[in-house]
């Protein structure tokens, strides 16, 4: 097996717990070490992003996460800062026993959660409540805990994963630790990078120096940027796919347009829409390099499926006769397709075969109706989500938000990075739907057309809000589109 790249390869809680086994049991590193190495990592961090900082307070759990915490508060005294140490329960044996030896033997005290309100003013907390085991709501001293951290309004550094953050799905089931920063150990873990990952600010990874042999196959990796490659000289338009942008009812014409022109901007040679009559002149107006077609049903469908390569369905589309009749005819169709908004609703309501190379784009919500099971419980386990709806569709599937997941039928999840809270407004989701087609149009897998399409819809939302993340407009993403499908975008 190929040793996965670090930077990008994710891996659950499991994963995690079995390579730290592994470096003790084959590699001989005693446990203690790997807490040693890890606790001086998170310290000389807390330096680089935190200089001024002189006084620290570090909070510790009872288990090995707390062991590193009270390794960081021993280095801390050990380079003349002063140290508050609130320890949750103390350590039953083992490392973590030996590590508040440690501390206690540079003079380090240790106080009870009790003395919260009355410890001297800090400058920087550590969080050492929970490592990667947890997956329940904190409760008693460390909930109480991890909300005075919170409402202290200090700077915090998080120990390997925010105390209350799942390691392994990105969700709180209560409350749980914002840090500014988190200090990551060994290798990435996959739940730091989707849904409420946020709470992890920035993530450093540290090796701690064990080799490579020691890894498994990731569970996850994170998308890389990339660009598309330059066309040869003799290109023409008819190498680069003819894309039927096929939706737009009364009042959504917008939709479909947008879905369309982002097509056009990803580098369709061909970009033909089938929408309501109403909205054809406005288009024309606006995008005249988009053949815009009235259609009134099936037979003014069919003549426009003929001549293109993929299609990207569902955009403005609606629910009623007018948009189940083209919904119908086009998945009837067989084109490599794009199905988003009132096409997946749809689907929803009518099950049926698609076509072999199909990409599902749902939000959370959508996700939740096409599996049967309430919103909370896809953003509870978004990876388990996906796989399953990858799975029961045969389908690639985006599943959507923060850190949005591209998930293969045979079960490959890839991880976008990118993005910003910009993104949340109308318009956004049909922009993705045309990159990904285009991709398609131009010789893309499924797969890969999704990955590359999810990495460049983001990347180029994170160019445009450079002027401001409020009022971000899905048109917005247009310019910086095109500059990074090539690749003249760092």
């Amino acid at each position: 097996m190929t040793a996965p790249h670090l930077g990008i390869a994710l891996f659950t809680s499991g994963q995690s717990r079995a390579i730290d086994r592994r470096a003790i049991d084959e590699l001989g590193v005693p446990g203690f070490e790997l807490m040693t190495r890890a606790a001086a990592a998170a310290f000389a961090m807390s330096r680089r992003r935190w200089p001024g900082a002189r006084r620290l307070r570090v909070v510790c759990g009872a288990g090995n996460n707390g062991g590193d915490g009270y390794l960081v508060a021993r280095d801390a005294i050990a380079s003349g800062l002063s140290v508050d140490l609130v320890a949750l329960d103390l350590p039953k044996g083992g490392d973590a026993a030996r590590a508040r030896e440690a501390f206690e033997g540079l003079g380090g005290a240790v106080r009870p959660f009790a003395d919260w309100s009355v410890l001297p003013p800090a400058d920087l907390i550590v969080d050492a409540i929970y490592g990667t085991g947890l997956s329940r709501a904190p409760e008693g001293d460390a909930a109480g805990a991890i909300e005075a951290i919170n409402a202290s309004g200090l700077p915090v550094l998080a120990l390997d994963v925010p105390s209350g953050l799942s390691a392994d799905t990105g969700a709180c089931p209560g409350v749980a630790v914002q840090a500014a920063a988190t200090a990551s150990f060994i290798v990435h873990k996959r739940g730091l990078h989707t849904h409420r990952a946020g709470m992890a600010g920035e993530v450093e990874l540290f090796d701690l120096d064990l080799p490579r042999s020691i890894l498994e196959a990731p569970d996850a990796r994170l998308l890389e940027p990339a660009a598309l490659p330059r066309r040869p000289r003799d290109s023409h338009k008819g190498n680069n796919g003819h894309v039927l942008a096929i939706g737009g009812d009364h009042g959504t014409g917008g939709a479909v347009r947008m879905a369309a022109e982002a097509a056009l901007r990803t580098g369709a040679g061909l970009v033909s829409v089938a929408t309501r009559e109403e909205n054809v002149l406005a288009m024309n107006a606006a995008r005249p390099e988009l053949m815009a077609h009235g259609v009134d049903g099936p037979q003014a469908l069919q003549p426009m499926l003929d001549k293109a390569s993929v299609l990207a369905l569902g955009p403005g589309l609606g629910l009623a006769a007018w948009g189940h009749a083209l919904w119908t005819t086009a998945l009837d169709a067989g084109l490599p397709t794009v199905l988003d908004a009132d096409g997946l609703n749809l689907l929803h309501a009518e099950p049926r075969r698609l076509p072999a190379r199909i990409v599902l784009t749902p939000h959370p919500g959508e996700a939740g109706r096409l599996l049967g099971v309430p919103t909370a419980d896809v953003q509870g386990d978004r990876f388990a989500a996906g796989r399953e709806m990858a799975k029961r569709y045969g389908a690639v599937v985006v599943l959507k938000g923060n850190g949005s997941l591209i998930v293969s039928p045979q079960g490959e999840v890839a991880v976008c990075p990118w993005g910003n809270p910009g993104m949340a407004s109308g318009g956004m989701g049909d922009t993705l739907t045309g990159i990904i087609a285009a991709l398609m149009g131009q010789g893309c897998d499924a797969y890969e057309a999704a990955c590359l399409g999810v990495g460049l819809h983001a990347r180029a939302a994170d160019v445009a809000a450079r002027a401001g993340e409020r009022g971000l407009l899905a048109g917005d993403l247009l310019d910086p589109l095109r500059r990074l499908v090539n690749g003249l975008e760092a």
